[in-house]
């Protein structure tokens, strides 16, 4: 868009060009409109982005995709937006299901592994999945607990397959030396809390509200 100073060169030289003239002025008032209409354009264009809307323009691309907002914030409903746009081309496969969780989560897909429960030694059952990792940390910064990322899973696997368990990953480890504390990003805290691992959890359903999930 051009400046105020540019808008005043194109007149003719019969005219005065000094931004303070009455014609400067009047075109000082234009100018700001067009600055108001255009931040206005730009807005709308990047609001097309479930990660740049907000509020009433998140609820927009909900009903194009056909999934309500309910109770969630906006940063839950992003990742459920995400995961519905995912699952709208998902065949089910284990690939497919970590691709979906990882864009739902802006997660690297590498972050992600299941495992089918087929194949536990231990407690085998079939038409079952056992997600063995996930990042917790994405659930945390979103403000999404463990039972409503279990609700998108259970919408993205095949009908009749059931999630067996869920385990959130930290990043934890405890010091590889009897009796000696090691600090670092994976160990304990450092003295001004800035590094230190993240604990991880095993899911368990709870009493949590659940999510409108299509």
């Amino acid at each position: 868009m051009f400046d105020l100073k540019t808008m005043l060169r194109r007149f003719t030289d019969v005219y005065n060009k000094d931004p303070n003239s009455n014609i400067g002025l009047l075109i000082s008032i234009l100018h700001g409109q067009l600055a108001s209409v255009l931040a206005t354009f730009e807005r709308t264009r990047e609001w097309k982005s479930i990660d740049a809307a907000e509020g009433v323009g998140l609820d927009r691309i909900g009903e194009n995709v056909v999934q309500p907002r309910g109770a969630s914030t906006d940063e839950v409903y992003r990742v459920l937006l995400k995961s519905k746009v995912a699952r709208n081309l998902s065949t089910s496969d284990i690939d497919t299901i970590i691709r979906v969780l990882a864009l739902a989560l802006d997660a690297d897909p590498s972050e992600v592994k299941i495992r089918p429960k087929w194949a536990d030694k231990d407690d085998p059952e079939p038409a079952a999945l056992s997600l063995i990792k996930v990042p917790i940390r994405r659930l945390n910064e979103v403000g999404m607990s463990p039972f409503q990322f279990a609700q998108i899973i259970q919408q993205t696997v095949a009908a009749g397959v059931r999630v067996a368990q869920i385990e959130l990953a930290g990043t934890f480890r405890l010091s590889p030396k009897y009796a000696e504390v090691v600090k670092g990003t994976n160990g304990l805290a450092d003295d001004e809390m800035t590094r230190g691992g993240r604990l991880g959890e095993v899911y368990v359903p709870g009493d949590d509200y659940a999510l409108p999930i299509n």
